[in-house]
């Protein structure tokens, strides 16, 4: 069995038989088949950069996660309450933003394989609002604090 070396045959698997090369559609087995079945393979540098985009969804809902829980680990000077509902909201927010993440990628994988235009991504907004949200909410409990 070998790999073929063309950049456009990169989903392309054959076996060698005289001489010849059975070519198997590697499309068909990969997942997600509702972005891999349609349309055709995009330059493997944009589908990389959007896997690059996607693990960087990943790394911030990590970044929450640690966030919300090292404000309830350290004693951080803030009211109680207010501590506990910034932790449980950036945990929250850390939940739901893989799934964001991962709805983004299908959507643009998809679009750059039926060569469309990229979709907007609405999280970033969100993303934007929550931060801006959770940095209010400290400062104005380091104030009572």
């Amino acid at each position: 069995m070998r790999i073929r070396e063309d950049a456009a045959q990169c989903a392309f698997i054959g076996t060698q038989t005289e001489n010849e090369y059975k070519v198997v559609d590697m499309s068909d087995s990969r997942f997600p088949r509702s972005v891999f079945a349609v349309g055709t393979d995009p330059d493997p540098r944009f589908t990389l950069a959007n896997e690059r985009t996607f693990l960087a969804w990943i790394r911030t809902s990590l970044a929450l996660i640690a966030g919300g829980v090292a404000l309830e680990a350290f004693d951080v000077p803030l009211p109680a309450g207010l501590r506990s509902a910034v932790s449980v909201f950036m945990l929250v927010v850390a939940i739901i933003l893989p799934l964001v993440a991962w709805v983004h990628w299908k959507q643009s994988e998809r679009a750059m394989r039926e060569e469309r235009p990229l979709p907007f991504s609405f999280a970033i907004p969100v993303l934007v609002v929550v931060i801006m949200v959770v940095a209010g909410a400290l400062v104005v409990g380091e104030f009572l604090g």
